[in-house]
């Protein structure tokens, strides 16, 4: 498995991104998907060339990002892309400058919530436009 930076406008995260939303909306049907970052910046896993993850990092405030976009493909699941695909997220936040990573997901994604806990992720009282949205199950993780 090979993990790469890609900008926002890659064909490759296009392709993730509008899967990933499928997905989003079949979970969360009243839910509105908000529009990716253009400034978000991306890491897309490849097995055998193939594009089968991905995710992004965006800066919020000083030294802190919000990992978003982060999805796999059915296929590829359950075998370590996720913890991969975060490991690199983590990698580009510490090398643009952040301390600290901060990320949401939803209750009925609970091998997400599961993935964030086992990385080291300690759920935080919801933040920005998740305050109040009762799906919501934010993180944050203090980098090394």
């Amino acid at each position: 498995m090979l993990i790469q930076n890609r900008e926002v406008t890659h064909p490759d995260v296009t392709l993730l991104v509008l899967a990933a939303e499928k997905e989003l909306l079949s979970r969360y049907p009243d839910e509105r998907i908000r529009p990716v970052d253009p400034l978000a910046r991306f890491v897309v896993a490849y097995q055998m060339s193939e594009p089968v993850g991905c995710g992004a990092v965006a800066t919020v405030a000083p030294g802190v990002a919000e990992l978003t976009r982060m999805w796999v493909r059915p296929a590829s699941r359950r075998a370590g892309v996720g913890r991969r695909i975060l490991a690199g997220l983590e990698r580009r936040a510490e090398a643009d400058g952040h301390d600290t990573v901060i990320l949401e997901t939803g209750v009925r994604q609970p091998e997400a919530i599961a993935l964030y806990e086992a990385s080291g992720y300690q759920r935080i009282p919801p933040f920005g436009e998740y305050v109040g949205n009762p799906l919501s199950v934010c993180f944050e993780k203090k980098l090394p």
